[in-house]
């Protein structure tokens, strides 16, 4: 087993996210890992595929770390820039779009459908109440 370096932290890549709680991410020492989301950064902050996170190496388990930090787009590049990420690292940018690149995107004008909307809504809500058109205009009107 090597011996840690750097605290027993390394940076990694999300491969895939695997649900509760866990990812799979490729770190940069060449090694798949299996990584646990630590419940301080679940529902808080969101990890997505191809993100840059830090990752806890355990002692006892090689394949398995724990994440301990996700570095947003700005922080990756400047990690990459200071040389603590390797050359070949791909920064996730989370902007699919660029400038101007929505022009060929266009929405057709429905009209006002609002009225059948609500013509709808109610002829749902009396099919699942089964009240009388009566009782269902004086419960709501």
């Amino acid at each position: 087993m090597p011996k840690c370096h750097n605290f027993c932290q390394e940076y990694a890549q999300v491969i895939k996210m695997l649900g509760n709680g866990r990812l799979e991410a490729m770190c940069f020492d060449g090694v798949k890992r299996l990584c646990h989301i630590r419940g301080k950064l679940r529902k808080k902050v969101w990890i997505n595929t191809s993100d840059i996170i830090l990752v806890g190496l355990r002692d006892y388990q090689d394949n398995k770390a724990d994440v301990i930090l996700k570095y947003n787009a700005d922080e990756a590049r400047s990690l990459k820039a200071y040389g603590e990420l390797p050359e070949h690292a791909k920064i996730n940018e989370t902007d699919t779009f660029g400038p101007g690149d929505d022009e060929d995107i266009q929405f057709d004008d429905i009209g006002d459908d609002d009225e059948d909307i609500d013509d709808v809504n109610i002829h749902f809500l009396l099919s699942y109440t089964n009240w009388s058109p009566y009782t269902f205009f004086h419960a709501y009107f």
